[in-house]
């Protein structure tokens, strides 16, 4: 699930005007709401709202044009304060926030097993830290967990929106200190170069793109020029309503037709975004779009939005620990309801508080109190994730099963896998000249097979090694995740594209220049010819819902073709290994929790499941091999007969997630490649070479 979360900010509302404050528009609680109930909807998987995500953007917009208003105001009347305005986001962001982080550390403390927790520990300090954002984007890689195991993972907008607040008003005093005239023109230009960014990087760099201030500040910036009035103001009612129509119109068509498919945000968000400027610049008080925009309950909902973006999360992500299963869409709406709740009683009573010129709590105990959170945010989440989650907190049985998360073998360990993300060994260089992971026996002059594929090669080589091993053979790894070992393939993540070209390049080049004479092709082949990965739902699973089984085989069938004719013509044979049944969950977190809870560790999909979802790979591999007279290795039976499927076996997980073997599992399964070996062997005696070419 490619899970957008909003932002909610935006200055403390006040009933009436008051110098240096932004004179109250119920109309923009009414606008909050617009945007807070479709991001509610859609994260709770209510049919229809699957562009729901928009609300981000919205309340980005609100956000820029209240504190640019109020900045401004202040400024131009001499009356700006650095201290008072970070104290005004204090008392409008801490207490509900940091309560909510409190709640989340004792969910996961109950219900979240290591790694999990360990994610969230990494969460918690850069929350406090509102640097979240940044940390989403170092954990968005191939091994990432959902995002449905990250409370916090909503977060990241209010990491954007303080960073773009401490670097605002400092640019706003400076440019009305040494070029007042020049404000509007420079806050344009940051405008236009914040989205052209934006609009390039949606392409290039997807996750950046979502997560990072550069590439949100547009969005915010459009909110600061409608505060510098760089529309005409409207004085017509009529126009005020149409216009304030057409934007709550703009709005809603993102949200009814949106999808977590499309590029985004970049200039698809102008959209919603628009739509919100519109909202806003029309002002319209009377009519029928203005009564409806400040209905009681309408803006009611507006009044407690920031506290309702803040629970909802949470409350979806720990349901289903409760439940023990993915929330119904009625009882997705019943999370919608509770959220509402629990954010009117967080509005009430944690955020009212502290909130206002009457407020209780004074300027010292404030900053006291800010200090201390964030201190032991910071301080829990750090210890938290620098001792992996807490195991000790389970039971040792427990942790025995839960190990088999960390049962990787060398071979998808930085080194001999080449990440896509952070980790640039093996490079391009060691490649071309052989420096790379030895498969079987201890390396010889020259290898006698090739181990190439992308992460799923990483996790079956421990088998290869075994069996090669066992026959004296030599051989060499070349691995890199989510990179099938198709040469001349286009890869469908644009941001790896270049990476995977190169490297792929490479192999191909060592095969021809040592000649080597056996290669083993490993992928995750549904994955590619389905274009699409098997929903991970963390350590839940709906096998009543079908797999991804849309066929866009074409170009892989193509391309592999190509490479096994390619082989084949400079006399290197070829080995197709068939993928191993995907689990839809984290096996070892699945099967923790069920001996934790008493429940069932039989938690493989069924047959006719993982039959539907390997069929359109394994004909593809197998008329691939008939028509070039390559030999295949099928695990599949190692893991699935009689009509059933294991994931855990003799009380211990075969998986370390939800599609990558253990190690453990992988050498068990040798025997699978001990008769390539051995006809390997037996080539190598008759040409007068026994193990080698």
């Amino acid at each position: 699930m490619n899970v957008v979360l909003p932002s909610q900010i935006a200055q403390t509302p006040t009933l009436q005007p008051s110098p240096g404050r932004v004179p109250y528009r119920a109309d923009i609680d009414g606008l909050r709401a617009i945007a807070v109930l479709p991001v509610i909807l859609y994260h709770a998987g209510i049919p229809g709202f699957q562009g729901g995500f928009v609300g981000v953007d919205v309340f980005f917009v609100i956000s820029g044009y209240l504190i640019a208003s109020l900045i401004a105001g202040e400024i131009a009347e001499g009356d700006f304060s650095l201290l008072r305005f970070y104290e005004r986001r204090i008392r409008r962001i801490f207490p509900a926030l940091f309560a909510m982080i409190a709640a989340c550390a004792v969910g996961a403390w109950m219900f979240f097993m290591p790694e999990e927790f360990k994610y969230l520990g990494r969460s918690m300090w850069t929350t406090a830290l509102f640097t979240s954002n940044i940390q989403f984007v170092k954990e968005s890689g191939y091994f990432d967990i959902g995002a449905q195991m990250k409370p916090l993972l909503h977060t990241w907008s209010l990491a954007v929106e303080e960073q773009f607040y401490i670097v605002f008003p400092i640019l706003l005093m400076t440019l009305g200190r040494f070029g007042r005239s020049r404000t509007v023109a420079v806050l344009s230009a940051l405008f236009v170069a914040s989205l052209a960014a934006s609009a390039w990087s949606v392409f290039q760099w997807p996750t950046g793109a979502f997560f990072l201030s550069q590439f949100r500040a547009w969005e915010l910036l459009l909110g600061v020029l409608l505060a510098f009035k760089i529309a005409p103001p409207l004085s017509r009612p009529l126009t005020r309503q149409a216009l304030a129509a057409l934007g709550i119109g703009m709005i809603a068509v993102a949200v009814f037709t949106f999808g977590e498919g499309m590029p985004f945000p970049g200039l698809a968000a102008l959209l919603p975004c628009l739509g919100a400027g519109l909202v806003i610049h029309a002002r319209a008080a009377d009519g029928a779009i203005g009564r409806a925009l400040q209905m009681p309950v309408v803006v009611s909902v507006g009044l407690i939005s920031y506290s309702l973006y803040l629970w909802h999360w949470p409350l979806i992500v720990f349901t289903p620990y409760i439940l023990g299963h993915k929330p119904s869409v009625a009882q997705g709406g019943v999370i919608v309801g509770c959220s509402i709740i629990l954010g009117a009683l967080s509005w009430r009573f944690i955020e009212k508080p502290f909130r206002g010129g009457a407020s209780r709590v004074g300027r010292r105990a404030l900053f006291a109190a800010a200090a201390t959170a964030m201190a032991a945010a910071i301080g829990f989440g750090s210890y938290v994730a620098r001792e992996g989650g807490l195991p000790s907190r389970l039971p040792a049985v427990v942790r025995m099963v839960y190990a088999a998360t960390y049962d990787v073998s060398r071979f998808g360990q930085s080194g001999c896998l080449e990440h896509s993300r952070g980790n640039i060994r093996p490079t391009l260089e060691d490649i071309g000249s052989g420096k790379l992971c030895t498969v079987g026996a201890k390396r010889q002059a020259d290898p006698a097979f090739l181990v190439w594929g992308d992460s799923h090669s990483a996790a079956m080589a421990p088998a290869v090694d075994v069996a090669a091993a066992k026959t004296g053979i030599s051989g060499l790894f070349a691995g890199r995740d989510g990179c099938p070992p198709l040469p001349d393939l286009q890869p469908s993540n644009p941001s790896d594209e270049q990476g995977c070209l190169e490297f792929n390049a490479a192999v191909r080049g060592l095969i021809a220049a040592r000649q080597i004479p056996l290669v083993f092709l490993v992928a995750y082949w549904p994955k590619y010819v389905h274009d699409s990965e098997l929903p991970h739902e963390g350590v839940f699973f709906d096998a009543s819902m079908p797999p991804p089984l849309e066929d866009k085989s074409a170009q892989i069938g193509e391309a592999l073709d190509r490479l096994m004719a390619d082989l084949t013509r400079q006399g290197t044979k070829v080995v197709l290994v068939m993928d191993v049944p995907e689990m839809g969950r984290y096996v070892p977190e699945a099967a923790a929790r069920a001996m934790l809870t008493g429940g069932s560790t039989d938690i493989a999909p069924p047959w006719d499941y993982i039959a539907k979802r390997q069929a359109l790979s394994r004909a593809i591999l197998a008329d691939l091999a008939a028509k070039y007279g390559a030999r295949i290795v099928d695990p599949l039976p190692a893991f699935c007969s009689k009509g059933h499927c294991e994931a855990v076996r003799d009380g211990m997980p075969l998986y370390k997630d939800a599609d990558h073997l253990t190690g453990s599992a992988a050498r068990s399964l040798a025997y699978l490649y001990e008769p390539v070996f051995a006809s390997l062997v037996a080539r190598g005696a008759s040409e007068g070479n026994p193990g080698q070419r």
